[in-house]
């Protein structure tokens, strides 16, 4: 499943490539699975509405649009294989399309999803807050996303706290009491939204922790060395256009490449390129979990 810089990859793709582009028509594929919202909701919601904005909110893709200084947001969720790209309309659709916005130059933005895990619906903001675009800052810049101003907190929030930007006093709090092992909590969306099994396993590998020790035992130097490690991977995904171990590609169709700088994941058996211990992997939390025995404890 697209991770924090798999999603955040398309949207900074898809919104460089639509932004300010009015959508023409909404075509959708009736399969019932893909739809959060009615699609004739999708359809009525999109339909004639200006593109002000694609970002990212943990693992989803808020497009923003605006009919007549109304803000909706068009929530789409990539599941396990969906992917949103940005076409001329003359390439052929690929199999699995379930949704296409028409733009008023012809391009086309689809969504396509093979095992159809993806879920498409309709936000909209809370009191009818207007959800601006503004100038990025120091603490965002580099990771390329949007910057909400104003009446940010109305647009959709997401289920926990950004990986990117949380203080390490809410960090730490995060996980004081829980004691669930610490790769598990990583995956709670309720805390972190974002964070999955690759950059869980890579950050933990980073920051020298073994993935099964009890959240609540670890220290606050471990926690604020986890939130660095956490944060410098993500980023260093975020440049590299993410990981592609499975159907995970940007925007037009191209594979990311942090997949050839895994520490850990998915490297069972192979030496630790830090110290050449065969890597492991347990099953923690129904999840499959890599990492060395030397250099995390």
């Amino acid at each position: 499943m697209p991770e924090l810089p798999e999603v955040e990859t398309v949207a900074n793709g898809v919104n460089a490539r639509v932004r300010a582009r009015r959508i023409v028509q909404v075509w959708t594929s009736g399969k019932p699975q893909t739809f959060k919202s009615p699609e004739t909701e999708i359809a009525a919601a999109l339909t004639g509405a200006k593109i002000e904005s694609v970002r990212r909110v943990g693992k989803t893709i808020v497009m923003t649009v605006a009919r007549d200084g109304k803000p909706t947001e068009f929530l789409i969720h990539l599941g396990m294989t969906g992917r949103l790209l940005v076409c001329t309309p003359e390439m052929p659709a690929a199999p699995h399309t379930h949704a296409v916005l028409t733009l008023d130059d012809a391009r086309e933005v689809r969504f396509v999803d093979p095992r159809r895990f993806g879920r498409l619906s309709i936000h909209h903001p809370k009191d009818g807050g207007r959800v601006r675009v503004g100038t990025p800052t120091s603490q965002n810049r580099d990771v390329g996303h949007p910057v909400l101003t104003d009446d940010r907190h109305a647009g959709y929030a997401g289920p926990g706290r950004e990986p990117l930007t949380i203080s390490v006093e809410d960090f730490v709090a995060l996980f004081r009491g829980r004691k669930t092992p610490i790769k598990a909590a990583l995956l709670n969306q309720s805390l972190l939204h974002g964070v999955g099994n690759i950059y869980a396993d890579e950050a933990l590998f980073r920051a020298g922790i073994r993935p099964a020790r009890q959240a609540a035992r670890l220290s606050r130097e471990e926690l604020k060395k986890l939130r660095a490690a956490l944060i410098a991977v993500l980023k260093q995904a975020i440049k590299l256009g993410g990981s592609s171990v499975s159907d995970y590609v940007d925007a037009d169709g191209v594979r990311g490449f942090f997949q050839l700088r895994h520490k850990v994941y998915q490297r069972t058996g192979e030496p630790c390129r830090d110290c050449g211990t065969p890597i492991q992997r347990i099953e923690l939390a129904g999840r499959g979990t890599h990492f060395c025995p030397v250099c995390q404890r």
